[in-house]
């Protein structure tokens, strides 16, 4: 996919020397979002300590009933093709029992649907062949920890590394494409280049990392410094060859591979990186040598927070992402499409030039944005400027001394 302009601000754009090494929408992100992620439930067995949503053993009583999904789903297909991805989560969405009535229903008006559930003793080979048979294609399961010690930690029961990678094989048998989701911190920091070796051997197609947002159940854990960040971004972008990497709530990640090309392009040094670069470079050559195989590396797109993307909770309501704890209105009241066209708070996390601060400058704004989440989280206002971004753009007053 080709790098596109951005409409809104030519003279803020920082354009990369190649193509491909960011993507950017065919559409217009103010009319249709490219990923939607539906919390089909609330209910869930685990009692993960960085979860977003505080989950609870049963489900609220409030949550969309078949037909709600149902009328939900049509509001997404209705959006034509490119039809978004939608992806199922939780809770854990193994807990409705009409979960293979929905999937099956979504596939046959048109949508692309990916599961994302909680491993507990609902995920069952026979649950598997289910979801498949109703037309998963996409399959998420999540690993926070290297050792059993760190994963177990993390999802509050003890055996749910063990029975994570038991399911990893399941999921692999079935046919899905696979891919496995990582939460970081500085409670797995040292783990990274552990877990990119397991997740490989778990024969996953993508590591999905989630940079922690303070919130939820989550405000109990630290999340990196601007500092730190940045070394694990340049990190996954030179991991990046050996399996395909998203991330999410580091839109500089963006950012990173841009400027890596543009010195490379330039025959340049790349930019400046501290020694935990070092570190987990050293520790991911040590675990699975050089790359002798290198395959080019997944080019990340420019979606954000309202940009592209949306979610809806368990009862119908509409935030701009997962993270960003912003009710922009209720399905129950008023189709998606019309809140995720209309609501104020959409239309301005669209529009980075009305953001505060550097990030309203910077000339990375029109593929980045910094994370919005983060910003609310951090600092009250999502339209702040990202506080974890080491990045100062021409024109921007100079990061307060730590």
């Amino acid at each position: 996919m080709s790098v596109m302009s951005h409409p809104m601000h030519p003279h803020a754009m920082h354009q990369p020397q190649s193509k491909g090494v960011v993507r950017t929408l065919h559409h217009d992100a103010g009319e249709r979002p490219h990923v939607l992620v539906w919390e089909v439930t609330r209910a869930c067995q685990l009692a993960c300590k960085h979860c977003r949503a505080d989950a609870f053993t049963k489900a609220d009583p409030r949550q969309l009933t078949t037909e709600e999904g149902k009328a939900l789903l049509d509001d997404f297909a209705a959006y034509g093709t490119p039809r978004p991805i939608v992806i199922l989560s939780g809770g854990d969405a193994f807990e409705r029992d009409d979960l293979e009535e929905l999937i099956a229903y979504g596939t046959s008006i048109g949508l692309p649907i990916a599961l994302s559930p909680s491993v507990t003793p609902l995920l069952t080979d026979e649950r598997l062949a289910a979801v498949r048979e109703a037309g998963v294609k996409a399959f998420s399961l999540s690993l926070d920890g290297a050792t059993a010690e760190t994963h177990d930690s993390f999802r509050g029961i003890e055996g749910t590394f063990d029975d994570t990678m038991e399911a990893a094989k399941l999921v692999v048998e079935h046919g899905f494409r696979f891919q496995v989701n990582t939460t970081i911190c500085r409670n797995n920091l040292r783990e990274l280049p552990q877990l990119l070796a397991t997740a490989m051997q778990m024969q996953a197609h993508m590591w999905y990392l989630l940079f922690l947002v303070p919130m939820g159940r989550g405000s109990n854990l630290e999340p990196l410094d601007p500092e730190e960040m940045e070394d694990v971004l340049h990190w996954l972008h030179d991991v990046s060859d050996r399996i395909a990497i998203k991330v999410t709530e580091a839109p500089n990640y963006r950012r990173v591979a841009i400027q890596r090309d543009d010195a490379r392009a330039a025959g340049e040094p790349m930019p400046e990186r501290g020694p935990l670069h070092a570190w987990l470079t050293e520790e991911t050559e040590r675990l699975l040598g050089s790359v002798t195989e290198r395959r080019p590396p997944r080019p990340p797109i420019g979606v954000n927070s309202g940009r592209g993307f949306a979610f809806v909770d368990h009862i119908g309501d509409v935030y701009p992402s997962g993270f960003l704890p912003y009710n922009c209105g209720s399905v129950k009241d008023k189709p998606f499409h019309e809140i995720y066209a209309e609501a104020p708070m959409m239309k301005a996390l669209r529009d980075p030039s009305s953001y505060s601060g550097k990030c309203g400058i910077c000339e990375f704004n029109w593929i980045c944005g910094g994370s919005r989440a983060r910003a609310h989280a951090m600092l009250g206002d999502p339209l702040a400027s990202d506080p974890t971004c080491v990045y100062q753009p021409e024109g921007a007053e100079p990061a307060p001394a730590s």
